[in-house]
């Protein structure tokens, strides 16, 4: 969204410069802003070229609330991870495997804090790959990194594993 502010209008293969990658991805993230209204197909130059801006002020006069924007990053989360598994074997050798992983684990709501911010910091290592392409190193793709923290509520009010209100706080 930044980028395309930047630039006024942006295609997937300006994207994939721009940010590493390839056009393909970029034009399935770009396809689901467009669903969720954020951004909009600008006028087309020659040829298949598919230009994006952001949506216009008559389209959309207030930003996307918070949980909007919530809703979509999962969604493209999801979708981008089962695209993953039904085209994994189309990668090279080298990219075949992920790091997907979940656990369960029994935390209070201080130590849920802390391993979010572990994650954070360990993530933010990395970051800035993404904003100076020269930094990445040879062999590197773009990577999503998915993390949700968060308590599993049982049904009922009083369930074995239910929420003590104060505890531990």
């Amino acid at each position: 969204m930044e980028l395309i502010g930047a630039c006024g209008t942006l295609t997937s293969a300006q994207a994939a410069r721009e940010l590493g990658g390839s056009s393909g991805l970029y034009s399935f993230h770009l396809r689901q802003l467009a669903r969720y209204g954020l951004i909009e197909e600008a006028p087309a130059g020659r040829g298949r070229v598919r230009p994006w801006r952001l949506a216009s002020a008559a389209q959309s006069p207030d930003p996307a609330p918070a949980t909007d924007l919530d809703g979509l990053a999962r969604g493209l989360e999801d979708e981008s991870y089962q695209r993953w598994l039904t085209q994994r074997d189309r990668a090279p050798a080298r990219w075949q495997r992920d790091e997907a992983f979940s656990q369960v684990l029994y935390l209070t709501p201080r130590e849920l804090t802390e391993m979010g911010s572990a994650i954070r910091e360990l993530i933010a290592r990395y970051r800035h790959r993404e904003e100076r392409p020269a930094t990445r190193p040879p062999g590197a793709a773009p990577v999503a990194v998915v993390a949700r923290l968060f308590p599993l509520l049982e049904p009922g009010p009083h369930g074995p594993n239910s929420l003590e209100p104060d505890a531990d706080v």
